[in-house]
């Protein structure tokens, strides 16, 4: 009998429910992996309330491991201190060595054939794996870049320079301790050639979704509502809703007085200003049905990196979408074709008036929509592209080590 590899995987959101677009990616990647693969998973836990031991995630990974997450406080000691470092601030003061521990106790006992390390949050402890071959998913720039080249005062500028001159210097380090890496999109690879010129073991891996947990979705959608979706605590959404908001929505209900606008996701703190017919439903366990129920989702993304799983979500749900040129980077889509795309709030507001005014449009994008994301969004597609990444990484590993490298 063959042995199966064995993979350890760490995971900054525990995949389960799989309700933001991390922890979606995330899932699928163990799903597919696990048919492979021998997977053990440590994740820091984001929700103590979730069953951790679900035969959801049993039935994918052979172990699970949870660390408690610790949030960056930008007023912490830990924080202030790292004013005099060169490593970002927010991971000193997040560094939980509970994590460390239990990553190092877990090598010595599985003597994994490959580390996944995915996106930044678990990356950054890789010195306690530095002697396993290792492959980082999911590295992302784009949020860091723009809030760099779109500042507005000049403290502002000034702030966001220094602090993209030292994530771009310490992603370069971390990069380059990684035998692989995978990003989202052909621009997430561009923006790392810019920090790391000589990197030549980057593969895109774009967002994806399985179309059949979608089909099962039935819903009639209403003529009259909006919905986006997103958690504030991710600043790039809570910035687009209230860009929507102020200036977008007014001009909708101008001409249509009844349109309703539904905003999922985990609001926190961050307040949204009153306006008629917004609802706020706050975490949604299962957003599925409403999308499907919606007319049109809107997603007025105007900086962040990666690429919108909302809006794969929304093609896959036959729910056609209004986004920014921003909201759509990243994504092989067609303006007129399968998606709508603007820019201004005139052009944001002409293009949802448009496909209310005209049913037959909306349900054409719609199914155009849905055959892309059936063409080269779905992860049966793309799974094979990333077993034969973990594949190679692994055996350029062996190789190198083996003296035939």
């Amino acid at each position: 009998m063959i042995r199966k590899k064995k993979i350890l995987f760490l995971s900054s959101w525990f995949p389960i429910p799989a309700d933001n677009g991390s922890k979606l990616r995330i899932y699928n990647l163990l799903r597919g992996l696990s048919i492979y693969y021998d997977v053990t998973l440590i994740s820091f836990d984001d929700n103590p309330t979730t069953d951790k031991n679900s035969g959801e995630i049993k039935s994918i990974c052979n172990e699970v491991k949870t660390i408690p997450v610790r949030r960056f406080n930008p007023k912490s000691f830990k924080a202030g201190l790292g004013f005099l470092s060169l490593t970002p601030r927010a991971f000193i003061d997040t560094y939980s060595y509970e994590m460390e521990q239990r990553i190092k106790d877990t090598i010595a006992a599985k003597e994994p054939d490959l580390v996944i390390a995915s996106q930044l949050g678990t990356a950054v402890y890789r010195q306690s794996f530095k002697r396993q071959p290792a492959l980082f998913e999911e590295v992302e720039i784009g949020l860091y870049y723009d809030l760099y080249k779109n500042a507005g005062s000049s403290k502002k500028r000034l702030r966001n320079r220094l602090t993209w001159m030292k994530h771009r210097r310490y992603l370069a380090n971390l990069v380059r301790s990684y035998q692989s890496c995978t990003v989202v999109s052909d621009r997430e690879k561009e923006l790392l050639q810019i920090i790391h010129p000589n990197n030549t073991i980057t593969k895109v891996i774009p967002n994806c979704v399985n179309i059949n947990d979608y089909q099962e979705v039935r819903e009639n959608p209403q003529s009259d509502m909006l919905i986006f979706t997103g958690s504030f605590t991710y600043y790039p959404n809570y910035e687009a809703i209230i860009w929507f908001i102020e200036n977008v929505f007014p001009r909708v209900q101008a001409y249509c007085p009844l349109i309703k606008l539904m905003i999922t996701g985990n609001q926190g703190s961050r307040p949204v200003p009153p306006l008629a017919n917004v609802t706020l439903t706050g975490f949604v366990e299962d957003v599925r049905p409403l999308i499907a129920r919606s007319s049109i989702s809107v997603v007025p993304i105007i900086s962040g990196g990666g690429t919108r799983l909302k809006i794969l979500e929304a093609m896959a749900l036959h729910t056609p979408v209004v986004t920014t040129r921003k909201g759509a980077e990243g994504l092989d889509v067609t303006h007129g074709l399968n998606i709508l795309l603007a820019e201004t709030p005139d052009e944001f507001a002409g293009n949802i008036i448009n496909l209310l005014n005209d049913p037959d449009k909306r349900q054409k994008q719609a199914n155009n929509a849905f055959q892309l994301v059936q063409e080269k969004y779905e992860w049966s597609g793309v799974m094979p592209r990333f077993i034969n990444w973990v594949e190679s990484t692994i055996n350029l590993h062996n190789s190198k080590y083996s003296g035939s490298y």
